[in-house]
């Protein structure tokens, strides 16, 4: 049995297998020794940056498909310029709501972005109703990452 941390600031990744009750031996089993017991202390104390693989196997053993998202918006330079940031995995009611709130959004902003695309154009006058149709389109996605995650955490282990 390994010993438990007494480390203050955890990361990420050692808060998800601890909240799983798995010791870093127990991890590394849960993924079928793929990711070592050394491998996944290195990730946790920060002297080894992780690799989507490992993230994906660690999303996988703790049931927290949010490390991925957490992995792309915070240590992937890509994905944190296109990759919504999932702050919180609300429930289904929650989610459901968010999501037909920014279809109405979407809705209302509808007409604006057809006069204002008509034309193939974005001209400077149009440029703050397009940049209200963009900001709209941005929270459908983090809605939609949303139900993405929290599906993959309920149908995980179906």
């Amino acid at each position: 049995m390994g010993k438990k941390s007494t480390k203050e600031n955890k990361c990420i990744y050692q808060i998800a297998r601890e909240d799983c009750g798995l010791t870093r031996t127990a991890a590394a089993d849960a993924t079928s020794g793929v990711l070592s017991e050394s491998r996944i202390e290195k990730i946790e104390s920060g002297a080894l940056n992780a690799h989507p693989e490992d993230v994906m196997l660690m999303a996988k053993a703790y049931n927290r498909p949010e490390l991925c998202n957490y992995f792309c918006t915070k240590e992937c330079p890509i994905g944190e310029k296109y990759v919504p940031e999932v702050q919180t995995i609300h429930d289904l009611p929650q989610i459901t709501m968010e999501l037909l709130s920014n279809l109405n959004a979407l809705n209302r902003e509808k007409e604006k972005i057809i006069d204002i695309t008509a034309d193939g154009k974005i001209t400077e006058d149009e440029m703050a109703d397009f940049e209200s149709f963009r900001k709209a389109l941005g929270d459908m996605s983090l809605a939609i990452e949303s139900l993405k995650l929290w599906a993959d955490r309920e149908f995980a282990n179906r």
